[in-house]
């Protein structure tokens, strides 16, 4: 299956879910020091590495990060060729205020927001979903 890539379908049934925990975001020029089971998201720059980890994870790796965030998963099986959904939900979430940071992976869209700002964002996407 590839994924749903109707916009009002995906909107209906994206079903937002706030994971438990706080993740933050690291950069590492190496991934040696870090147990791969422990890494949510991870992508190559050239600066180096960033890594989504818990934030009890980077702390146990003495690992420096400024930003602690929220992870809300997207329910719905959203395709990668899919148009508009990043962008609604984004809008929604400016329209509060709240700032985010989107991984699309196969499944599902993940968005990280300020973990101040979790219970505001699981609001607006609800709302967005249940107009």
């Amino acid at each position: 299956m590839t994924g749903e890539t109707n916009l009002t379908t995906l909107l209906k049934n994206m079903t937002p879910v706030l994971n438990e925990g706080d993740y933050v975001y690291c950069t590492v020029s190496s991934l040696h020091t870090i147990n791969t089971a422990h890494i949510l998201g991870l992508f190559k720059e050239s600066e180096g590495f960033t890594v989504i980890l818990k934030k009890e994870v980077a702390d146990q790796l003495q690992l420096e990060y400024s930003y602690i965030a929220a992870w809300i998963t997207l329910t719905v099986h959203s395709s990668l060729a899919a148009t508009g959904l990043t962008a609604a939900f984004a809008t929604a979430l400016a329209q509060e205020n709240i700032s985010c940071n989107v991984v699309a992976s196969y499944y599902h869209d993940h968005i990280f927001v300020a973990k101040e700002d979790a219970d505001k964002a699981m609001v607006a996407l609800k709302k967005l979903s249940n107009p």
